[in-house]
Parts: C-alpha cells; structure tokens; sequence
C-alpha cells in the first residue's frame, strides 16, 4: 500500500497529464513485453514485437540493455523516467544524459543490491566512460520497437482518459476524481491509499501530485522511489483498445464464453459481490466462480479487495465499457472499448 499524504496546498495542485509519457510508457512496456497479462488488450503486440525482435538483432541488443535495469518486478533506478512534459522522447533522453554520475551510482547500486548486474552497469557516470550514451540509445531504439506500433492506440486512450477524469474532477471536485479512481486508490482524508506492491508512506508537502495516465500500465499504479523527486503517481488508463474483436449481437458470449460473460454481467448488475455470492446467481459451482473471476481479473474488467474475511468483486471502467459495447453497436479494431466516454 503507498500512502500519499496531502496537504490543502496539495489538493490545490493535482495535475493530469495530457499525453503519454514515452519513458514511463518505455519502461511499463518492458514489464508487459515478458508477462502474459492482458492477453486481450497487448496479446497481438506482444507477438508482433516478439517477430520484430526474433529478425532484428540490433534491437534485440537494445532491449536486452534495457532489460538489465528494468525487471519486470521490484525496483528500478528512476533517472529511467524523468519528468519531462514538453518536447517528447528527445527532451526524455537528453535529460537522462545530464543525469549526474552521483545518482547513477545511488540508484543503480541500489538495483545492484537486489540482483546480479553486469560489469557495465558500475561504471556508468564515470569520466570517460560512453555506458550512459549506449543506455540512451538503447532506450531510444528501444521506443522505436516496442512504443511505435502502439502509440497512436496509447495518445487515444490517454486522451479519452484524460477527458473522463477531467470531467469527474469537474462535477465532483477532487474528491469525486478520487472516488472515481476506486479501485485502484481510496481517499481517507487526508490520504489517498494507493495499491502498491510495498508498504511506504509520500508526504507531498506542498508540491502537489501529477498524474500520469498510462496505456502499458497494468492493474495498479507506480511511483518513483525517491520521495524527494516530484511526486508522480503512474496509474493504469480505464480502456484500452481491445485486439482485432468485433462485437455482435452475441459478441460478449464469443469474446469471453458465456460462463464468464454471465459472471462479469452479474458483478456489473449487483454491484460489489462476493464469491459465493457470484456462484449461487450464476448457478455455478464456488471453485468455478472463483476462476472465472480471476480470469476477468486479470483481463482488467474485474477489480477484487478483501473486506474482512469476504473478498468482494466489481467491474472496473474497462468491463463497463466493454458491457456497454455489447449488442452490435461497436467494432472494436483501434477503437475505445464501449467508445468515447
């Protein structure tokens, strides 16, 4: 759980982003590439970048590089993710090669510590020593293979995103823009509780928060590590264009099975549920309700937390929006699942 602490200042400074940020969508896609998460949304992409990378070698080399400062879980050195909101993957990259050699070796050090890096690594920032260049174009050959055949999908969906949560934010102030973000994050005044794989507490201190909505993003939020740095909360768009998936009078039945699709409609027709509660309407056994939720749970179109002894279930965003596109009245291909919001 991380714990962002506000201020009445802070309040005052909550910030969206309108656009994708390259390096956190670098960095994020780096994570999806080697996972089987979101199998609907990122399931083509992964094949076509694997076929990319299998005929390419030069940048097979680049994510390689990559790869050994980003693992797909635990910590990674945030000089890879500089805040920059104006002048795209260039400005990004030259920030990282201004990088001072002392965080360079504070923050990959601090990786170093939890698993094994090659010789390179040590001697970034060093006088002399070219590593950071080659890390730069790595990471620039990189976006090229990995972001290039999403990014018109990830400016759309962060667009649509950055609409939906602007008119919340609009209607309901910010606390209503934070009960919306349920539930990946819940206000308890003056904290705003984050789902988070570690256990820390952000004083924002009066230097507010941006939001950055992600496309490659994945069921819960990111922060950089450094609570000394700008305060940044990463945090998974709503929707995201489904692969190649056309919806017809049947669609929701063939796109997910009609068992699933029977389990996320009823979650979406009684609100939060629990388990038990989900078999008995759906008349199907406990351990089949159990899977059958676990799998829209990991597509993205279920969202679970414990309540006491009792794990209740909901549909996020993304499953509304892919209920409300049922019936005909979408094609899928390249667009917002259930459309604009």
């Amino acid at each position: 759980m991380l714990r962002i602490h506000f201020t009445t200042h802070d309040l005052q400074n909550i910030r969206i982003s309108r656009r994708p940020d390259p390096l956190w969508e670098l960095v994020c896609a780096t994570c999806r590439l080697v996972s089987h998460q979101g199998p609907l949304e990122f399931g083509s992409w992964r094949r076509s970048v694997r076929e990319r990378l299998a005929t390419d070698p030069v940048a097979g080399r680049a994510l390689h590089t990559l790869q050994t400062l980003v693992p797909p879980v635990g910590y990674i050195p945030d000089f890879l993710t500089p805040t920059v909101l104006e002048g795209g993957l260039p400005a990004a990259l030259e920030e990282i090669q201004a990088t001072s050699s002392g965080r360079l070796r504070r923050e990959v050090g601090r990786l170093a510590a939890a698993r094994p890096l090659p010789g390179w690594t040590a001697a970034l920032g060093r006088p002399g020593d070219r590593g950071l260049r080659s890390l730069v174009k790595a990471l620039e050959i990189s976006a090229t293979t990995l972001l290039e055949p999403r990014w018109a999908h990830a400016r759309r969906a962060i667009r649509d995103e950055v609409d939906l949560r602007s008119r919340v934010l609009l209607d309901g102030g910010v606390l209503g823009l934070f009960e919306s973000m349920r539930p990946l994050a819940r206000w308890r005044a003056p904290v705003l509780e984050v789902e988070y794989p570690t256990h820390r507490d952000l004083h924002l201190e009066g230097r507010g928060l941006l939001l950055l909505p992600s496309y490659f993003c994945w069921r819960r939020p990111t922060a950089l590590a450094d609570p000394t740095l700008d305060p940044v909360l990463v945090y998974p768009v709503s929707a995201r264009p489904l692969d190649s998936v056309t919806l017809n009078d049947n669609g929701l039945d063939r796109l997910l099975g009609r068992t699933r699709a029977s389990v996320l409609t009823e979650v979406a027709r009684s609100g939060p549920r629990t388990t038990s509660e989900v078999a008995t309407a759906v008349g199907i056994a406990l351990p089949g309700a159990s899977y059958q939720l676990a799998v829209l749970r990991d597509g993205g179109l279920v969202a679970s937390r414990r309540e006491g002894q009792y794990v209740r279930h909901s549909v996020t965003l993304m499953g509304h929006r892919l209920l409300d596109g049922d019936g005909g009245q979408l094609q899928q291909t390249g667009q917002t699942v259930g459309g604009t919001p």
